[in-house]
């Protein structure tokens, strides 16, 4: 798995970066959703120099021009409902998409820190032969990301996939790295230190889908 650092390089992309981080910023969820968007349409244009292109010709009122278009048909796949905002900043971009969204979470069943994954929701269009990018805001242990990578593949098998977090922790990028093809492109905004005991990034950022949508139950 190939995996691209977008925040070594400064760019505004850090300024937004460090407003969701912001517990003075995080309290208005209006301007977190915002952020979270905002982020996702730099790493949209961050990713969209990797995809394949084709010659095109366009017709102006005063002659013709010689430019470029994506080659293959693109579906933005989010993860509920965290990725909604992240989703959006994606789709601003790719506006020709196709969209998904499946829903993943932990379940707790003994009320402790152990947790498993599950995977109840899917409403996805084919992406056979086309670039699936999967969206989810937070790389934690990794298993959310590759149980609905599993659930995806089952009947169909795109012709590249890109996975796009804003951010990582390093054990979820090894887990990934274990348990996804080679093939596979990882997009993160900023990789953190590490996980603590109840398997949540540190320093991190809280519950981005609380933070963008309010508490659940």
């Amino acid at each position: 798995m190939r995996v691209h650092y977008i925040s070594e390089t400064n760019s505004i992309l850090n300024h937004f970066l460090a407003q969701i981080r912001d517990v003075t910023v995080q309290t208005d969820s209006m301007r977190f959703r915002k952020n979270i968007e905002r982020i996702g349409e730099i790493m949209a244009y961050e990713l969209s120099k990797s995809l394949s292109y084709k010659d095109i010709s366009i017709t102006t009122p005063l002659g013709t021009k010689a430019t470029t278009a994506i080659k293959d048909g693109v579906v933005l796949c989010s993860i509920l409902r965290a990725g909604l905002a992240l989703h959006t900043g994606f789709m601003n971009f790719f506006d020709d998409a196709e969209n998904g969204f499946v829903s993943a979470y932990r379940h707790h069943p003994n009320n402790d820190d152990q947790f498993e994954i599950l995977v109840e929701y899917r409403a996805a269009p084919s992406f056979h032969n086309k670039t699936l990018i999967l969206i989810d805001p937070m790389l934690a242990t990794g298993q959310s990301l590759v149980a609905v990578f599993n659930k995806l593949m089952d009947t169909e098998t795109p012709k590249e996939i890109h996975i796009a977090v804003v951010i990582a922790a390093p054990e979820g990028v090894a887990y990934l790295e274990k348990h996804l093809p080679d093939n596979c492109h990882l997009w993160i905004a900023a990789l953190d230190e590490r996980l603590n005991e109840k398997q949540y990034i540190v320093p991190g950022l809280g519950d981005a889908g609380d933070l963008a949508y309010g508490s659940k139950l």
